[in-house]
């Protein structure tokens, strides 16, 4: 979302939306995934809001979170015993660098994919200046991924939204808009230091991809975003191990507009009972109207 051109539509929008996410009810499709709570997060500082990227732990309780003012943090969540969120705490906030080791400042800081490394480190999609990067730890330089020119061009302010890591520990990014409404979404897959586009899935209505994540079913789960022009609706897919090329994948939930915020990365886990969790956190473009929410699904498995 345009912070510039959108931001008095947005706030008008989600006031209203809010209103409406109280009259028209929380609940997702019947029969899919199940809305576990949503948990309003804020802390004091400039630096806190405008989250785009999420991971999680395998016990669902470790995060790490980055904004697309290029700050990182990492926490841990609070839960009760039916698995709702209730406080997070033991935060740590760190600026993180470009390659040359200098803070990430505008418009080069637009981080808006996040994805853990099985060998340790982290790595980060962008939207502006589009590109992938890897660092080691919080403080260090980034490591810019060579070859991503293969995805030209990419629309303005519509660059890597999703990021996520495969079963087999390979980067997948996607882009937050696809050309047009009718073309599919192309899903880029690095292999052996180079990006190629592994497959695609389907476009559905006015739809956009937001996030991505592998559950520990091997699945790539894919969130979507639609503004209506009245606030924020959500949609989870689900895609299978062996895609069809133009996959449609199968719908986990849609919400209604003002159901949440604006929801924008996605975590896929299981609790300690073996079921199968979403946890998303959405993106308050810095705006006081906005809310940041950390939102739970239980999905069917």
């Amino acid at each position: 979302m345009h912070r510039h051109l959108a931001g008095a539509l947005i706030a008008l929008a989600v006031t209203l939306g809010g209103i409406g996410g109280t009259l028209w009810g929380r609940a997702a499709q019947p029969g899919q995934a199940e809305h576990l709570g949503s948990y309003r997060w804020s802390q004091p500082g400039d630096w806190f809001g405008g989250f785009s990227g999420l991971d999680l732990h395998d016990d669902g309780l470790g995060l790490v979170a980055v904004t697309d003012r290029a700050t990182l943090v990492t926490a841990r969540l609070v839960r009760d015993a039916a698995g709702a969120i209730t406080a997070v705490d033991d935060l740590s906030v760190t600026h993180l660098n470009d390659s040359r080791g200098r803070p990430l400042v505008a418009p080069d800081r637009d981080a808006e994919g996040l994805a853990i490394l099985s060998g340790g480190g982290f790595a980060l999609s962008f939207e502006n200046n589009s590109r992938v990067m890897i660092h080691d730890r919080p403080d260090a330089p980034g490591e810019f991924v060579r070859n991503i020119n293969v995805m030209r061009p990419l629309q303005a302010n519509s660059g890597l939204e999703a990021l996520a890591v495969d079963p087999m520990g390979r980067l997948v990014a996607i882009p937050e808009r696809s050309g047009t409404t009718t073309r599919p979404f192309a899903v880029w897959r690095l292999e052996d230091g180079r990006w190629r586009q592994a497959f695609r899935i389907e476009r559905q209505g006015g739809f956009l991809v937001v996030g991505a994540d592998y559950g520990p079913d091997g699945r790539l789960y894919v969130l979507e975003r639609e503004f209506t022009g009245f606030g924020f609706a959500s949609r989870l897919r689900r895609f299978p191990l062996q895609p069809v090329y133009d996959e449609p994948g199968e719908v986990l939930f849609t919400t209604r507009t003002g159901t949440h915020d604006n929801l924008e990365s996605v975590a896929i886990w299981r609790d300690s009972v073996g079921r199968l969790r979403a946890t998303m956190v959405s993106d308050d473009n810095f705006h006081f109207l906005q809310r940041t929410e950390l939102v739970d699904y239980l999905l069917p498995d």
